[in-house]
């Protein structure tokens, strides 16, 4: 079960999306400090300039492009003022122009009748709103903290979970040393961005920082550099550190695949038992590895077990 942190509703301010997407401003009101944005989907209003506002929604970022800017065009300028005035009546939350199109008068001056943030960008229509919408669904994307380590082994993003004391952060110094990157440590912030990718990063306080018992805090950029961070990932596999337990039937062969939901996302999950003497940086080495195998479709569990098949079945009696 998800536990420490979960939270139903978001919000990104719009000055933020502003620095982020280089917006020009062409009008601000004064509280725009203050202005949130809550939904990830956005809106070309041809429709509500039209006339029709059924299922309109105010909260979404209003996008004029070169077809609303031709359809304001054909309009006289008293039914343009009317049109203009009935859609920002209803209190959209911003509009952004594309395309460095010079928006109509009516547009600016109607805007700060009803105080509506007006921007502008070079991007075109298309590609500004594919973009917007990719950054709005991580800025608002579904999120929990657990307790654990994530850290990128060869291209993977492995989260590391466990009791407490059973060395997660040791393992993630030991992975370091060997060339790996660190994302987050005790605390990991999982963000659901798509309906099929978890994203991990580190609560921004301690970021890069580590925790090792005995010593104290540590800052891993300033200890081994820049390449030995990073500051969000993909979290791809996760493997659950466990005291080993005597007696226990541990999967040996690697047939049977094991799952961690998060979010609503089953992540490939591998138990691994801590005893002494045994390398955990070592093994979670092996089993990011044998992970991307799998992903580029060869299993090496089953094709050992085709080959025991083949060979037991070869020695059977007819």
């Amino acid at each position: 079960m998800d536990n420490i942190a979960h939270h139903n509703k978001y919000s990104v301010p719009l000055t933020q999306l502003i620095e982020e997407f280089s917006l020009e401003t062409l009008y601000a009101p004064d509280n725009i400090d203050s202005v949130m944005i809550t939904h990830a989907d956005v809106i070309r209003p041809g429709l509500p300039l039209a006339g029709f506002f059924e299922y309109f929604d105010p909260q979404r970022i209003q996008i004029i492009g070169r077809v609303e800017s031709i359809y304001l065009s054909k309009l006289s300028p008293n039914e343009r003022v009317k049109r203009v005035g009935d859609f920002l009546a209803k209190n959209p939350v911003c509009i952004i122009i594309t395309r460095n199109i010079d928006p109509f008068p009516e547009i600016t001056e109607l805007a700060k009748e009803y105080h509506i943030p007006v921007l502008r960008t070079k991007m075109h229509t298309s590609s500004f709103i594919s973009s917007i919408i990719s950054s709005l669904n991580v800025h608002l994307a579904p999120r929990i903290t657990r307790h654990g380590v994530l850290v990128e082994v060869y291209g993977e993003g492995v989260l590391i979970l466990g009791d407490s004391g059973i060395g997660k952060s040791e393992t993630a110094i030991e992975l370091i040393k060997r060339g790996h990157r660190l994302i987050a440590d005790d605390a990991v912030e999982i963000s659901r961005v798509s309906e099929k990718t978890l994203v991990g990063r580190a609560p921004k306080i301690i970021r890069y920082y580590m925790e090792l018992r005995g010593i104290g805090i540590i800052d891993v950029r300033r200890i081994f550099g820049m390449g030995a961070v990073k500051e969000t990932e993909k979290i791809e596999l996760v493997i659950e550190l466990e005291n080993w337990i005597e007696g226990k039937n541990y999967d040996r062969m690697g047939l049977e695949n094991e799952y961690t939901e998060i979010l609503g996302i089953k992540v490939p999950s591998i138990t691994v038992p801590v005893a002494s003497g045994r390398n955990i940086a070592a093994i979670i080495e092996i089993a990011a590895m044998n992970f991307r195998l799998k992903k580029m479709g060869y299993n090496t569990a089953e094709e050992f077990n085709k080959q025991l098949e083949a060979e037991f079945g070869a020695d059977s009696p007819n």
